[in-house]
């Protein structure tokens, strides 16, 4: 691995996070991502260049405003680290390729998609399904543009629509039987979920979003901090799925398939 070259879209992962925050501000209440420009929520100023310096502003100005001392949500922080560790990760992976491209650009889909779900309980279709069509555009070109290697070799666009299609329905009749369960934008994500990952990488994909919101639930209820009737943002975690199998996608695949070998 190139190591200037991992540093630089580190820092360039920990910017994009920068912007993702405005994101998860700004979409959940139908305002432009451009303006106003940033500012402060409680004091309204504007924000400078050196408040806006991903992570270390925030490290620097201990999570308050320069101007008025207003508290900066932890969530800033914790989207630009996520975003930077990502980028690194997928670079780690694929190397300066158009898988790495790809890859970095679903993990900032799915980190939207988390956040929103947790602070707001709902999952957005001006984010879904815009994702779902470039989903199907990036199969598409992988599967019939000769040297297009964008995802991993065993997805196509039929094993990507069949996926997301099965996902979609399967959640739906869940949803209609039990409709306290989960939402649509739960079903939405769910497609999605399979137009990104393809089979077989769907079923680790799924699996691990499925497990990790168990794991947070009991650990949330254990602490008293949820309640068996609380209501627990389940997008949230089944947007860490994608995310983890589309890095390690090789790893998971040769794991998956050796048990059929």
């Amino acid at each position: 691995m190139d190591i200037q070259l991992a540093i630089y879209f580190t820092i360039l992962g920990f910017a994009i996070g920068s912007f993702l925050n405005v994101c998860v501000d700004r979409l959940p209440l139908n305002q432009s991502l451009l303006s106003p420009p940033s500012h402060c929520d409680g004091c309204k100023r504007r924000l400078g260049f050196f408040d806006l310096v991903p992570v270390i502003s925030y490290l620097v100005l201990r999570g308050r405003c320069r101007y008025c001392g207003a508290r900066i949500p932890i969530r800033v922080l914790l989207v630009e680290l996520a975003s930077g560790i990502l980028f690194l990760l997928a670079f780690w992976r694929y190397g300066l390729t158009a898988q790495f491209g790809v890859t970095a650009f679903w993990c900032c889909i799915f980190l939207v998609i988390i956040f929103i779900d947790w602070e707001h309980q709902v999952i957005l279709d001006i984010i879904t399904y815009p994702a779902m069509a470039i989903a199907l555009a990036i199969l598409a070109i992988h599967t019939y543009v000769p040297g297009a290697n964008l995802l991993v070799p065993e997805a196509t666009l039929l094993n990507g629509a069949i996926s997301g299609a099965a996902l979609f329905v399967l959640f739906l009749v869940i949803m209609l039987l039990r409709p306290n369960a989960m939402g649509m934008g739960d079903v939405k994500l769910v497609g999605l979920m399979g137009l990104v990952s393809g089979f077989p990488l769907i079923i680790p994909s799924f699996l691990i979003g499925t497990v990790s919101g168990a794991i947070v639930v009991i650990i949330l209820m254990a602490m008293k901090i949820k309640g068996r009737k609380d209501a627990v943002p389940y997008g949230a975690f089944l947007g860490i799925g994608p995310i983890i199998a589309l890095i390690f996608a090789p790893d998971i695949l040769n794991w998956y398939l050796g048990f059929f070998r």
